[in-house]
């Protein structure tokens, strides 16, 4: 295997629970909480729906998949399918620079029972994927060559599954070769208008790495130089990069700089909601004569850069529209998961609004975000009234942030808000406790029963 491929093997068979620091183990909990509970909040969108509809009745003899939320059991690819759909269905489960790392509880939660594993094990699975995923993204920057998150979230998925069904090195070998070349999603997902498959693309990298892990773990071996050989990633893709150090060779763990988002939009719209809120308490909307935001270049291509933002018709565009969330922040005084339902979107009000805002990369906060990648968010709004005088709202480091972090009061409000309406009260505070505690667990089962509602 080239070296690239040995040294994530390497990591992901050789981490254990007793390796990771206290913090980044309470870290790891509260990503779990934060991303079951988006799970419950996103059970019933169309892609998961329409997977399990497909997959009804198909229960393989090995590695059942355990369905979030519900008592169906199918096969682990579909499960882990599913299972992300949901969680990244209201765009709300956490964030960093450029990928939804909690994206990969999908196939570790659909897989966990199955393996066997206690709470440790899964902890220690969780943690590998996160480290692998966001030195990928970090050392490739694949997103600004049109690159879809894609790629680094199947070869860390693969890392995790190998490391939590125990595979052997030469296997987990294997499964990350493989899930290196097989997955290689295009950008154009997120471009243009938003379509149901903005929620799936990442469920489809973490079902084709549980599968192809599996064949691994039979036995099916991959190239041996998925990275650096012909052909390869470096050859075709992304050109040749090392990864950062991971912990046990003098680096730091990554994980705990993903982010927990505040309000259900893109990350880099997180700082806009705060903003029109703080401009919304000095001014009316019949107050606005125009507003206008400086921001980062990867916010505004992200947010602003095409027509389909400034006239959103899908929920998964919307979400992905600095003006709708500024202007329906403005109006609300929040954003919920409601305000991205359809007559949210048509309500006749929101669109005058929305004509007045510009949106602009302003060279100063595009300097400032490329001197601190990934930690710094900056957004400079300037609401202009009628009468010329000017009201102005800066947020730095808006709240979810690793400098300016969620709680964990609003982390548990967040699990309630979204976990109570389908739960009820009583269950959600259940599943709560025992997710919060999994570390003690011997078996993921219980906590994974009280998320089921059917």
């Amino acid at each position: 295997m080239d070296d690239l491929t040995a040294k994530i093997a390497a990591y992901a068979h050789g981490l254990r629970f007793n390796d990771l620091p206290p913090a980044v183990v309470e870290a790891v909990k509260q990503r779990i909480l934060d991303t079951v509970g988006c799970a419950l909040g996103g059970r019933s969108c169309d892609a998961a729906v329409f997977t399990l509809r497909l997959a009804n009745g198909t229960l393989p003899d090995r590695y059942a998949g355990r369905v979030i939320g519900r008592r169906q059991r199918t096969s682990a690819d579909v499960a882990a399918f599913a299972n992300t759909a949901m969680i990244r269905y209201l765009d709300f489960n956490d964030s960093h620079q450029a990928s939804h790392p909690s994206d990969m509880l999908g196939p570790i939660l659909a897989l966990a029972e199955a393996a066997g594993a206690d709470g440790r094990r899964l902890i220690s699975s969780i943690a590998v994927g996160y480290e692998v995923l966001l030195r990928i993204v970090q050392a490739t920057r694949l997103r600004e060559k049109g690159w879809d998150q894609g790629h680094a979230m199947g070869i860390g998925t693969a890392a995790a599954v190998s490391h939590l069904l125990g595979l052997t090195l030469e296997r987990a070998q294997h499964a990350i070769a493989i899930a290196t070349v097989s997955t290689a999603q295009l950008r154009a997902t997120r471009a243009g208008h938003l379509a149901m498959w903005k929620g799936a693309a990442t469920a489809d990298a973490g079902r084709n790495a549980v599968f192809t892990t599996l064949l691994a773990a039979e036995g099916l071996t991959g190239p041996d130089k998925p990275f650096e050989g012909r052909h390869g990633l470096w050859e075709q893709i992304s050109e040749p990069f090392d990864l950062p150090p991971f912990a046990d060779r003098g680096g730091g763990y990554f994980l705990e700089h993903s982010f927990l988002k505040y309000w259900p939009v893109v990350l880099h719209a997180q700082a806009a909601i705060w903003s029109a809120i703080e401009l919304r308490d000095r001014m009316t909307a019949d107050d606005v004569a125009a507003i206008d935001i400086a921001t980062y270049q990867t916010s505004w291509h992200a947010t602003a850069s095409e027509p389909e933002k400034w006239n959103p018709t899908t929920r998964e565009t919307a979400d992905h529209s600095m003006p709708y969330i500024f202007a329906r922040a403005f109006l609300d005084g929040a954003i919920t998961v409601r305000s991205f339902d359809e007559t949210a979107i048509c309500d006749p009000v929101v669109k005058p609004l929305m004509d007045k805002i510009a949106v602009h990369v302003d060279d100063d906060i595009e300097a400032l975000y490329r001197a601190a990648l990934p930690t710094t968010y900056f957004l400079r709004a300037i609401a202009r009234r009628h009468d010329g005088n000017r009201e102005t709202s800066e947020i730095l480091h808006p709240r979810g942030m690793c400098q300016n972090p969620m709680n964990d009061e609003e982390i548990g409000r967040k699990f309630s808000g979204l976990a109570e309406p389908v739960l009820g009260m009583k269950k959600a505070a259940m599943a709560a406790e025992a997710w919060l505690g999994i570390d003690k667990a011997k078996s993921v089962s219980k906590a994974m029963e009280l998320l089921d509602t059917d």
